[in-house]
């Protein structure tokens, strides 16, 4: 793209943690990226001056399980931008030629528009359109840039992030497909609320689970004949688009609505008398962002969200794994749990260079991360349960150690080993479930009984665990994980068999299953008397 509009040059800035690598396989497109082609992207701001630093208070304190979080108007007080910083970018950017699409003091969100030309112009990029290799191997067109972003100089330290001028597809769906001659024993959502002990006397009443998906869709007459076909009346489900994303099934041709299904059908059979509210967002980093801060920030505040999508650490930008961790944090601080898969490739996370590597956004400490097994259970007695590992070609669970986030205060006696590089050391998965598609989920997708397994069927589980564990104790839960690396450890039972390719299952918690799967009647108990 050529900038045909000579300017005065701007005084610029780097920005820290913008580098970008190229794309795989990234190839010029045969068309390039016209000068005046309309272009958006989501500006991250810094928090309030005087409010407690998100990653240290804003999770450990506020929205820890047990104590109080605060309200919206506090949040917005204490760990939102600051209102002057809002009206100087604002004002900064509008005078330079960009539209403010929509500005969002608690999330610390700018939403900016502008011409190609002119946004390559304010944050020193220089844009093209490409071919490459989106997660999963297909071979997609979009905009790219590669090294790092600048911004204008009195922004400098006030905007922390700028995502979506590339918006190469940022995460894949954690999900596997059964093969008929390969399923062993398969379970409806029912069958494991029974074999985990879920709570009796609850179904989520008064709760909400929001859950974020980055393609597909679904058909409500679909999820009736589901929801029917199980004698259990189905959740009110809503749809929320973001960032131009919509409801949208049968257009996505990497199978999204595979994982829609499959985490609306777990989510909504196990805890139905919640309202689920699934967010449609674009494949991007911005799209990623947006989507949680949404859900996080929704008027009525969710008590867990879901996501089933990441990708290794390495794929993201720093810029971008802050933002989306931050985000969690506002999570944490207003009363929800996160709940992520931890991945489906095993400890490389489906890398070759030989490396363990953690998914993002599992990896973050303010995200309960979520492993996978393999079940054998008759009724409701557990005769076996491992951890999932199929092999490189059948997915294996995720789970390691991050190399960018640190070991949480709460993790410390938990036996993490170090890091295979880096300053991190946060150990995942936090917890785990069935994820083995030979002992997996029965599901309805696009009108075919399938069995479904990976680790996305393990997020929306624990969400729904979660909403009637809320719905029981009669509070939001926020982090779990200080709760559950303490006394609610009685609630989960340890997975000692199995590994993930460079990590092993043992007493305690591991890499590969953490500290276990739920035993849901224990867990209340633990929570109630905390």
């Amino acid at each position: 793209m050529s900038d045909d509009n000579a300017q005065e040059p701007l005084e610029l800035r780097p920005l820290p943690g913008s580098e970008r690598g190229p794309a795989e396989g990234a190839a010029p497109a045969a068309a390039g990226l016209p000068s005046d082609r309309t272009v958006q992207a989501t500006l991250v701001l810094r928090r309030r001056t005087d409010g407690d630093s998100g990653s240290e208070n804003g999770s450990e304190e506020s929205g820890t399980a047990g104590i109080a979080p605060l309200s919206r108007q506090e949040f917005a007080d204490r760990l939102g931008a600051d209102p002057a910083d809002v009206d100087l970018v604002v004002s900064s950017l509008t005078a330079l030629g960009l539209s403010i699409v929509s500005a969002d003091q608690p999330s610390r969100r700018i939403r900016v528009s502008g011409t190609a030309s002119a946004m390559s112009r304010v944050f020193g990029a220089r844009l093209e359109a490409v071919t490459s290799r989106a997660p999963g191997g297909r071979t997609v067109q979009h905009r790219h840039r590669t090294g790092p972003l600048m911004i204008p100089a009195e922004l400098d330290g006030i905007v922390t992030a700028v995502l979506g001028l590339d918006d190469r597809p940022q995460a894949r769906a954690e999900f596997r497909v059964a093969q008929a001659h390969a399923v062993a024993v398969s379970y409806t959502p029912l069958e494991l609320g029974e074999i985990y002990r879920f709570p009796k006397g609850t179904d989520g009443t008064g709760q909400t689970i929001a859950i974020v998906e980055l393609g597909g869709g679904f058909r409500q007459d679909e999820l009736t004949r589901y929801f029917s076909g199980l004698g259990v009346p189905g959740p009110r489900v809503t749809a929320v688009g973001v960032d131009g994303a919509d409801n949208a099934p049968g257009t996505d041709d990497s199978g999204a609505d595979g994982e829609v299904l499959l985490d609306i059908e777990v989510a909504g059979a196990l805890s139905p008398g919640a309202d689920i509210v699934v967010y449609f967002a674009p494949n991007t980093d911005d799209g990623f962002l947006d989507a949680v801060s949404e859900a996080a920030h929704a008027s009525v505040a969710p008590a867990a969200i879901s996501i089933s999508w990441g990708q290794n650490e390495d794929a993201w930008t720093a810029q971008a794994r802050t933002a989306l961790d931050e985000a969690f944090v506002d999570a944490a601080a207003l009363g929800i749990t996160v709940t992520v898969a931890a991945g489906d490739n095993g400890s490389s996370d489906g890398q070759s260079d030989g490396r363990s590597h953690a998914d993002f956004p599992a990896s973050s400490p303010h995200a309960l991360a979520c492993g996978g097994t393999s079940l054998r259970a008759s009724g409701t007695t557990v005769e076996s349960e491992t951890v999932w590992n199929d092999g490189a070609d059948g997915g294996a669970t995720g789970g390691g150690v991050s190399d960018v986030f640190a070991l949480p205060d709460w993790q410390r006696t938990a036996g993490v080993p170090s890091p295979a590089k880096g300053s991190g050391g946060r150990g995942l998965p936090d917890v785990a479930a069935v994820a083995d598609p030979s002992t997996g989920y029965e599901v309805l997708v696009d009108g075919q009984r399938l069995v479904y397994g990976g680790t996305s069927a393990v997020a929306p589980l624990w969400a729904a665990l979660v909403a009637r564990l809320a719905q029981a104790t009669g509070r939001p839960l926020g982090l779990l994980q200080p709760a559950l690396y303490g006394p609610a450890v009685a609630g989960l039972r340890d997975i000692t068999s199995g590994d993930n390719g460079a990590y092993s299952a043992g007493p305690g918690w591991d890499a590969c299953t953490g500290l276990g799967v739920p035993d849901g009647t224990k867990l209340l108990a633990s929570l109630q008397a905390s």
